[in-house]
């Protein structure tokens, strides 16, 4: 190759390629070091793109949803604009919010986010946009408390002797409802059992907080059914002791997460996502189970959801959880491996770039939710990249900082 080719100047759709998408680089790129050669053929399966209704994912290490306790009445502010965007800057192919509450008293605690009325939408809708603009998609996990709200935020904890928030906190202690009338545990409200006006209103309440989503950019929403929050709450025996059609029986105890989906996909968009997040097990003898969240899995497929995010836990303080990297995984494989037509997202510890891409290549999951590890790497997926050895484009802004593969990213 000559002199004058390795100094022409490469095209200008590489300016355009979203941050986080694979490409191949320039012989000048290899050449100076900064690629060992040509992107690997085929590529690391993180870095495949993965098409899901009407919307292209660059790459599968995708943003889980974590509660930032840092809102006012539900308003999105310049934190929540500052923490999502740099995760789309720095190639994320998916963004999702926190758990987003349907209804005030449907957030976890007084400073989460909310979608219940329409003056959300504005600030929201910003965000959207500007995660848009490095080429991520953007999803929001609808969310309702039960009998897990009213409470104080995390880092609250070191100076009170209860979870429970107060009015003067901005809480609503005297408004916490659930399935049957059974607390969490004693640093929790006792919630009331709810009627069966209360649970079509929390219903109708995730309809219209889809509808408000939409309006405001979002690509896709996830109902959030994990972690003992409302939704999974009715899933599980121990906290749902109702003797009526949403209570006792599988059927029965999974009718309220199904006519809620199935509100959901109503109003939403048929060419846009939409995702279950679940806790496969509770942990604890004689709770939900895997084997549970299959016979679920099958339901939710006919119900238009397109993928499960396999989490566990936060339904019961009884809960002995084997801890270690990709203690989820398991989960998330059993459900791949019996369900057809369902997409799986893996979650839980997951931290390293050759550990991420081998549960996909191993057929384990199809894509992954980073949660903590974005927060103490925010450039994760280019991290993962120059662990990978695969070119990937980096945000036009930070290019000088790309590293020659001869040094380690940290």
């Amino acid at each position: 190759m000559s002199n004058t080719e390795l100094k022409a100047k490469p095209s200008l759709e590489r300016y355009f390629v979203a941050p986080g998408t694979a490409f191949e680089p320039t012989e000048a790129e290899i050449q100076n070091g900064f690629a060992l050669g040509k992107n690997p053929n085929p590529l690391p399966k993180v870095f495949q793109p993965l098409k899901i209704r009407n919307y292209t994912f660059k790459n599968r290490i995708w943003v889980s949803p974590m509660c930032m306790y840092s809102s006012e009445d539900g308003f999105t502010n310049d934190f929540h604009m500052s923490h999502y965007s740099q995760f789309a800057i720095r190639g994320a192919g998916l963004v999702m919010t926190e758990a987003t509450g349907v209804l005030p008293e449907g957030r976890i605690t007084p400073n989460c986010l909310g979608i219940w009325k329409d003056e959300h939408i504005d600030g929201l809708r910003r965000i959207v946009n500007h995660v848009h603009k490095y080429g991520a998609v953007a999803g929001m996990q609808l969310g309702h408390s039960g009998r897990k709200g009213s409470t104080i935020p995390l880092g609250m904890i070191q100076y009170r002797d209860t979870m429970r928030a107060t009015e003067e906190d901005g809480a609503w202690p005297e408004d916490v409802y659930g399935p049957s009338a059974i607390a969490f545990d004693a640093s929790h409200c006792t919630p009331r059992e709810m009627t069966l006006d209360d649970i079509d209103r929390v219903q109708q309440a995730f309809a219209d907080a889809a509808v408000r989503a939409g309006k405001a950019g979002f690509d896709l929403v996830e109902l959030h059914g994990a972690h003992g929050y409302l939704l999974f709450e009715f899933l599980s025996p121990l906290s749902n002791q109702r003797t009526d059609k949403y209570g006792g029986s599988f059927e029965n105890r999974t009718r309220m997460l199904i006519e809620t989906v199935r509100r959901v996909r109503q109003v939403w968009p048929e060419d846009k996502p939409l995702f279950v997040r679940i806790s496969s097990s509770e942990w604890v003898e004689g709770g939900w189970d895997i084997d549970d969240t299959v016979a679920l899995a099958k339901l939710l497929v006919n119900e238009g959801v397109d993928l499960i995010d396999c989490s566990s836990g936060g339904n019961d303080p009884r809960q002995k959880i084997t801890n270690g990297p990709g203690y989820q995984v398991p989960f998330a494989e059993k459900v791949k491996h019996e369900v057809s037509g369902l997409l799986v997202g893996a979650v839980g510890l997951i931290t390293e770039g050759h550990q991420a891409n081998e549960i996909l290549e191993d057929g384990k999951a199809d894509v992954l939710f980073i949660a903590r590890e974005f927060l103490r790497n925010p450039s994760f997926v280019l991290s993962t990249a120059h662990e990978l050895g695969v070119n990937i484009k980096w945000p036009i802004q930070y290019e000088r900082a790309i590293l020659k593969p001869k040094y380690k990213f940290f």
